[in-house]
């Protein structure tokens, strides 16, 4: 590190983005810098410090920032063509031959694609319209401690309270029911004891003809909830819902808006599941250089909506498209989807004795998305003031990663998927450190 944080030159412009700027910004309020340029698994500040990143624009930059063959195509087709609606294109051919292929092979020709404004929280509200117009029905179903995105409808599926409370009149017909939070049961159950409890719950109810609930248009769920605190779904949660799903012809939608693009070792985390869903949310890391892109790929039975029904003037970004086909055929010539897998296990490795602490819970994820989950000693209650002291620690000694979960209790590690095997015990070694020498503050 050049000195202290923030240095003199981030904080001046820090001080001008809170005068000029919207109180709703974020992540400057725990990482004070500015950035003044980035290079793979490293950003540099405006005061000259480096740090490894393991927030990677919140998943956005799947291979890094910059990268060389990823900025080479965009730089092509910004020459030829950059803004092109919902037109056909070689670039959004190429882009649409890319994102099919890499779908299991039974889905491959059953799916169509969808182009929408470009966040994943428009193909979110893209994904519920196609279905409530495809059933005819109107309710929804969620998760408690999703995240679906902050517009109206995202917000109206997403748990987190604090978010939605202040905009009244939300999007009616949401039902919550409990996600696999094993490690904080929200039935109170023990995990060597429970049986899916929480989706035998949503069965009986679904089943139930005085359950108070219509049949919904659809059930929507993250395979691991990202800003929920990096929480798989086990197994059986995620095949039993499948099961119910299409035994009662309930649209099933899976947002791997932060799981997809090879995240956690397959291209979309529901493969590792074993089943198929009817619809795909998918954003963040489909271009792989943060050109944004957002899509939706669903059942053909589904496509019963009428021409304009879900239209953005920014569905055709081309230079998102473009290096996104470039993005695929790198993942399948370097073997990234390995890669992940292996730098996983190493993660797993590295940062499983952190378990052993009284003030760690739990240390969970898949591929490069992993959590830590914090408590407080005596109560067990979440320990948002101990990962926000983590986050704190590690920016001043050269490491960049973000919050999340109840309370703010989880620090999340979202690196490049490219990370290098000696980056990833660079940062594992910083986390362990600076986790383990919470000791010596607690007591005192």
């Amino acid at each position: 590190m050049a000195g202290p944080l923030p240095g003199p030159r981030s904080a001046a412009m820090l001080a001008r983005q809170q005068d000029r700027e919207s109180n709703a910004r974020t992540y400057p309020r725990h990482l004070p810098m500015a950035i003044d340029e980035a290079h793979g698994s490293f950003v540099r500040d405006m005061d000259g410090n480096v740090f490894i990143d393991c927030l990677a624009g919140a998943g956005v930059l799947s291979l890094g920032h910059n990268h060389p063959e990823l900025i080479g195509i965009a730089a092509e087709q910004l020459g030829r063509f950059t803004h092109g609606l919902d037109f056909p294109t070689p670039a959004k051919e190429a882009f649409i031959e890319a994102q099919l292929s890499m779908l299991p092979a039974a889905l491959q020709d059953r799916m169509k694609i969808h182009f929408c404004g470009p966040t994943g929280a428009n193909a979110v509200d893209a994904a519920i319209k196609l279905c409530k117009t495809a059933t005819g029905r109107s309710d929804v179903v969620s998760f408690q401690g999703g995240f679906h995105g902050s517009s109206a409808m995202g917000m109206a599926l997403t748990g987190l309270v604090q978010q939605k409370a202040p905009v009244a009149n939300g999007m009616p017909g949401v039902h919550f029911f409990p996600y696999t939070y094993c490690s904080r049961c929200p039935l109170g159950l023990a995990r060597d004891t429970c049986s899916s409890n929480c989706v035998a719950y949503l069965e009986n109810t679904l089943r139930d003809d005085l359950s108070g609930m219509t049949r919904p248009a659809a059930v929507i769920l993250e395979m691991v909830q990202g800003e929920g605190g990096v929480i798989p779904a086990t197994l059986e949660f995620v095949q039993r819902l499948r099961a119910i799903t299409r035994e009662l012809a309930i649209p099933l939608i899976v947002d791997e808006v932060q799981t997809g693009c090879g995240r956690t070792g397959t291209w979309f985390a529901f493969e590792q599941y074993g089943i198929e869903p009817d619809v795909i949310v998918a954003s963040k890391a489909l271009s792989g250089i943060g050109t944004p892109v957002a899509v939706i790929i669903y059942d053909r039975a589904l496509d019963k909506w009428a021409p304009g029904a879900h239209t953005g003037t920014f569905r055709g970004n081309q230079l998102a498209f473009a290096a996104g086909a470039e993005a695929v055929r790198i993942v399948r010539r370097d073997g990234i989807l390995e890669q992940v897998q292996q730098r996983g296990r190493q993660i797993e490795s590295l940062l499983k004795p952190l378990e052993a602490l009284p003030w760690v819970r739990e240390v969970r994820g898949r591929g490069m998305m992993w959590g830590i989950e914090f408590q407080d000693p005596d109560t067990g209650k979440p320990g948002g003031d101990l990962a926000q002291q983590v986050q704190d620690e590690v920016l001043r000694k050269g490491l960049i990663l973000e919050t999340g979960g109840r309370g703010g209790c989880v620090v999340r590690l979202l690196p490049p998927l490219n990370t290098t095997e000696d980056v990833v015990e660079q940062f594992c070694r910083i986390l362990v450190e600076t986790v383990g020498a919470l000791r010596g503050k607690q007591a005192a």
